[in-house]
C-alpha cells in the first residue's frame, strides 16, 4: 500500500534521522519527493509504501514526535 504525505518538522528535530528510523521500526520504504529544510524547520513531501498497519504505526510515531502529517490526494505538488 502506498500513501502521499506532507511532514512538517519542528525545529528540534530538523537534524534528526526520524524517517530513517520510523523506516527501519516500522518496515516502510519512504520516497522522498520534494524536501526544503531549513535550521527552523524542515518540510517534506513523500511517499510511504509499505503494509497498512506498519504505515499506520509509522505515521503515529512520527505524530507522537510532533511532527505534522497531512495526506495528500491527487499529483505531488510543490512546498
Amino acid at each position: 500500500m502506498k500513501r502521499r504525505v506532507k511532514l512538517l518538522f519542528p525545529q528540534h528535530l530538523v537534524k534528526e534521522p526520524v524517517l530513517f528510523t520510523m523506516a527501519k521500526r516500522y518496515d516502510v520504504i519512504p520516497n522522498i519527493r520534494r524536501a526544503r529544510v531549513t535550521d527552523e524547520i524542515g518540510e517534506m513531501i513523500l511517499e510511504l509504501d509499505g503494509d497498512e498497519a506498519n504505515l499506520e504505526q509509522g505515521i503515529a510515531a512520527l505524530r507522537a514526535q510532533g511532527i505534522e502529517v497531512e495526506y495528500i490526494e491527487g499529483e505531488i505538488f510543490d512546498l
